[in-house]
């Protein structure tokens, strides 16, 4: 029974009927397609090489199983012709005088250097594509800055997403030709499968290929194979689906209804967020709304773009996505966010504003005297929110140390610690992880970066010896330069250290219960005692601004 069940599937292996069926099928845009593989393991020898077909060749090409482009092309390269018995050279960008080019360029050189697998430069470029040398990936960025995967390189394989590659095609007007070489070997004879060692052509639509039987004889341990040879070709997408300009269909922007008040029945009132059907102060779409009108969101609605400050940064009154696009916000508020109804439509993409509708809520009141005056009047205000106080100080501190002293009271972050600045904050939420995480991020900016080598350089040789942490290094050094009232900060610095140790850094036990009542978090919330802990590293960051320009923090 085990025996008849080994020939069945080394026959169905050698009839390759399942991959003839994958072939076949229909593939979806978004189907990651092996436009590369080279895959052996002693019982079979697959391979995928795809090549660019320009679309008056296709007949061409399906009139034969064979290959029309091989690896170690697509190289630069020149043809010799004669015309009227002169000889003439001609360049050739990727030498095939067909037409026909790689997509998947080999890179060899001759033993010396690891070879590897290129993805055609044309269409890296075509698609603005991000190289992620880590994971060996191209992601492609949209125009909300949606991240999408497009091309994956193993190996052993190459994987590109088919919706890119079509609307490539596209512009090109050329066909995809996945070509393909799949040998399968058994252990038994042809005799024993029933099959004859015979090979035929056959064509369906723009699939063609070649499926051969043969005996291997005494060349090696197996006694009978197949070969599978040919290609499939795909067309390209109509040039109006391509996406590129100039050439594709300009997409009408879709916009979300809004809430925008409580009617007399306690039923939400909502409106498009579209500008174009917006009431103004000139006269358009009587009747209607105003570009206006305020629309109330949760505080909570910002924590997307907290959580992804390499993609996103919340600033005073503005939000973007890197410099693709940006929305003016009222964010000087403790318990909502606000933005004019349409800006939510103009600005924000449409997966964006799916975001917000679902933070929306029709709450109490209007916007903030500081968004009012900016935004209705033109007046330049302060804001008096503390975590842009914050980023405000910490720049002055900045400022100042690179003016009066040439060096950084605070070392400036690295990248990999940058987050924590951006995301300095009031917290939404009296959740435990974000006020630790804060916390964390906090000490990093105030006390772990405070440059301890120039500190030393403040204070006498003979008072280094037993000093320990960077704290206490701070606080010496600033008495050595005769800074007076630098006690109550330090302190300050000493108390959120501990907090972080008895927290964010380690498990909390009775330590940290007696941390805890230094900022009396067991008698308020955790957003009121982290904006109370924000407002003393303002009071901090001026005491050091003060100290600096001073002019007595000055190596003796």
């Amino acid at each position: 029974m085990n025996i008849t069940m080994n020939i069945d599937a080394d026959k169905e292996r050698l009839l390759q009927s399942q991959f003839l069926d994958w072939l076949r099928r229909d593939f979806k845009l978004t189907d990651m397609v092996t436009v590369y593989l080279s895959e052996s393991n002693g019982s079979h020898n697959h391979g995928i090489y795809c090549a660019l077909i320009p679309c008056d060749q296709v007949e061409r090409v399906l009139a034969s199983p064979s290959w029309d482009f091989l690896h170690g092309q697509g190289m630069p390269d020149a043809v010799v012709y004669h015309d009227n018995e002169e000889e003439q050279v001609e360049y050739l960008r990727y030498g095939d005088n067909d037409g026909i080019e790689p997509l998947v360029i080999d890179r060899e050189f001759h033993g010396m250097k690891d070879d590897y697998k290129e993805i055609c430069e044309e269409f890296r470029l075509f698609h603005q594509l991000y190289h992620d040398r880590k994971q060996e990936q191209y992601i492609k960025i949209d125009k909300g800055g949606n991240e999408h995967l497009v091309a994956v390189i193993e190996p052993d394989r190459v994987q590109i997403r088919l919706k890119e590659l079509l609307q490539f095609l596209a512009i090109k007007e050329m066909h995809l030709s996945m070509q393909f070489d799949y040998r399968e070997h058994s252990e038994h004879s042809l005799e024993e499968f029933g099959l004859k060692e015979e090979s035929g052509n056959h064509r369906e639509s723009l699939m063609c290929w070649a499926l051969g039987f043969g005996n291997s004889g005494s060349i090696c341990s197996y006694r009978a194979f197949s070969r599978l040879l040919g290609k499939r070709l795909i067309a390209p997408l109509p040039k109006s689906k391509s996406g590129f300009w100039g050439f594709a269909e300009e997409p009408k922007k879709k916009h979300i209804e809004f809430v925008i008040g409580i009617d007399e029945a306690g039923d939400e009132i909502t409106y498009t967020s579209n500008p174009d059907a917006l009431a103004n102060f000139f006269g358009a779409n009587p009747g209607a709304p105003n570009y206006l009108t305020p629309v109330h969101f949760r505080k909570q609605v910002l924590d997307k773009y907290y959580q992804q400050p390499s993609k996103y940064s919340v600033e005073d009154s503005l939000l973007r996505c890197g410099f693709l696009w940006s929305m003016q916000l009222d964010n000087h508020h403790d318990d909502k966010i606000c933005a004019w109804l349409g800006d939510l439509g103009r600005d924000l993409p449409y997966e964006e504003q799916l975001h917000w509708r679902a933070n929306n809520e029709p709450l109490e009141g209007g916007v903030s005297e500081t968004y009012f005056r900016r935004q209705l009047l033109a007046q330049f205000t302060d804001s008096d929110r503390p975590e842009h106080l914050f980023k405000k100080n910490y720049h002055d501190l900045g400022t100042a140390c690179e003016e009066c002293l040439g060096w950084q009271l605070l070392i400036p972050l690295s990248s990999d610690d940058e987050h924590h600045f951006q995301c300095v904050r009031v917290p939404a939420t009296d959740e435990q992880r974000d006020f630790d995480e804060l916390v964390l991020g906090l000490t990093k900016i105030l006390i772990d970066s405070l440059n301890e080598k120039q500190l030393n350089k403040l204070i006498p040789t003979e008072q280094q010896t037993d000093l320990k942490g960077s704290i206490a290094r701070l606080e010496v050094a600033l008495a050595s330069c005769g800074v007076e009232g630098a006690s109550d900060y330090t302190s300050f610095l000493r108390k959120l250290q501990n907090l972080r140790s008895s927290s964010a850094a380690h498990r909390k036990g009775s330590n940290y219960k007696k941390v805890a009542n230094d900022f009396g978090i067991e008698s308020q919330s955790l957003r009121t005692v982290f904006s109370g802990i924000l407002r003393q590293a303002l009071d901090t960051l001026e005491f050091f601004v003060a100290a600096v320009r001073s002019g007595r923090m000055s190596a003796r």
